[in-house]
């Protein structure tokens, strides 16, 4: 029998590892191995804030320190952006997950692909405050609806009470290279989701191998916990 493959998870903007925590209690009650990264300035990270490319050069590193092959590697939100440049040129990688995530084209940023699509509105544009050090953060009573509508009030109090700034870089910073040009690559489709229009998320979508649609909201690792744990395995066990 083929050994579970190890699932390595890259959270979003203004997040950090702490979001992945009820999915992976999950994986670990199915046996499917996980690590999860905190990208630089997020979470418990001390490492200082940086662009995209620095958050890849990150994730890279960590792949490497790892030392394994044939890993899924799962990226949410702004994660996907970060996946897709960490994921350029290597052949260490089994298949990508995108959840609600950013499947960029080589050359598209975060802001070009948005400005690129049909527009549409989401909740999360009023919940965003600029600031004067190259950061945005988030009013946490808007943030509430855009990223968490249908999670438990506890899981939304405590995930409020871990958002932290998050470099405007990350988002102007365009990504080099179509990893999904080689690597097999999956959508978790948010069909409620306020932050990222899941009109936006059909199209890039469609540049994946397969999709899944699940009626949830923008965090479905903490509102359809079960849902994302059986994708996540069933491409572990594959």
């Amino acid at each position: 029998m083929a050994e579970t493959r190890h699932v390595v998870l890259v959270h979003g903007a203004w997040h950090g590892a702490w979001c992945w925590a009820s999915l992976q209690a999950e994986l670990d009650r199915r046996g499917v191995p996980s690590y999860a990264i905190d990208l630089p300035g997020h979470g418990a990270s001390v490492r200082p804030l940086g662009g995209l490319h620095h958050d890849a050069a990150h994730v890279t590193d960590t792949l490497d320190h790892l030392g394994l092959d044939d890993v899924v590697l799962v990226g949410h939100s702004y994660g996907g952006a970060v996946i897709t440049q960490a994921a350029a040129g290597r052949s260490d990688l089994a298949h990508l997950v995108y959840a609600a995530a950013f499947a960029l084209d080589d050359g598209e940023s975060v802001n070009g692909a948005l400005r690129s699509f049909e527009r549409h509105s989401v909740a999360l544009g009023a919940a965003v405050q600029m600031q004067d050090d190259g950061t945005t953060t988030l009013d946490h009573d808007l943030a509430a609806d855009a990223l968490y509508g249908s999670c438990p009030p506890e899981a939304i109090a405590a995930a409020l009470a871990r958002l932290s700034p998050q470099p405007v870089a990350t988002m102007t910073e365009s990504v080099t290279g179509s990893p999904r040009d080689d690597i097999s690559s999956s959508y978790l489709r948010c069909l409620q989701d306020q932050a990222v229009h899941p009109a936006h998320q059909a199209v890039m979508a469609s540049r994946c191998s397969e999709q899944v649609d699940i009626d949830t909201d923008h965090s479905p690792f903490l509102s359809a916990t079960n849902v994302v744990a059986d994708h996540i395995e069933r491409i572990a066990r594959a």
